[in-house]
């Protein structure tokens, strides 16, 4: 009798242990499964819409940079390029107005020989726009007899700048011009603007604007 109480006793220990070994093992599966969905729906739409308006965001400021690094460069690569144009021009005897660039000569040539002596400094004879440009030019050239870029060898009496406009109003010395025979060419003194012949040698006064400059 005390042997088989024993081996009830010993059984029913047995028994308790296997089903707390199951409990155990019911235990560690529920708490697996309930991670897996916790895994599952861990990372619901309004994650993934945050992360790609973040990334959205980020792509926008990068480009914002890049655009105003780039303009950055542009203005100042622009100014350099201007600045160093004035500077070399000044140096070669060009002399800085109102965004444009003059020279004077020191030489003596027809209309046409002057004009050609601009065009390959980049600049043509000078175009003369208003009161004050025009006493800028009697300024740097002590009064002396100078070409400038108006003529009327295309139509009689039709006086045009060299970039094709047409003179509207202008500062002409008293009954000039006169038109004389030949005398298509325009000349500044002291005095104010006359019609000369064109194949007279005279000095001359070149402009180039530093505006129409830069943008090409």
């Amino acid at each position: 009798m005390s042997n088989s109480g024993n081996m009830n006793i010993s059984d029913k220990h047995g028994m308790e242990r296997e089903y707390e070994e199951m409990d155990i093992k019911s235990s560690n599966v529920n708490a697996e499964r309930e991670y897996m969905n916790n895994k599952r729906y861990q990372t619901p739409r309004n994650t993934v819409r945050i992360r790609n308006y973040r990334a959205s965001v980020v792509c926008l400021v990068l480009l914002c940079v890049l655009l105003l690094t780039a303009v950055i460069v542009l203005c100042v690569h622009s100014h350099t390029n201007k600045d160093l144009t004035k500077e070399t021009h000044l140096l070669d005897g060009w002399i800085y107005y109102q965004s444009s660039i003059y020279f004077i000569s020191s030489k003596i040539k027809s209309w046409s020989e002057s004009r050609r002596y601009c065009t390959e400094k980049g600049a043509d004879l000078i175009i003369i726009n208003n009161r004050e440009e025009q006493d800028f030019v009697k300024k740097i050239s002590a009064d002396a007899k100078v070409w400038i870029g108006l003529t009327d060898s295309d139509v009689e009496g039709t006086w045009k700048w060299v970039d094709g406009s047409t003179l509207t109003s202008g500062f002409w010395y008293p009954r000039e011009p006169n038109g004389h025979i030949r005398e298509d060419c325009t000349l500044n003194d002291s005095s104010g603007w006359a019609d000369y012949p064109c194949s007279d040698n005279y000095k001359w006064i070149c402009e180039k604007s530093l505006v129409l400059y830069s943008m090409h």
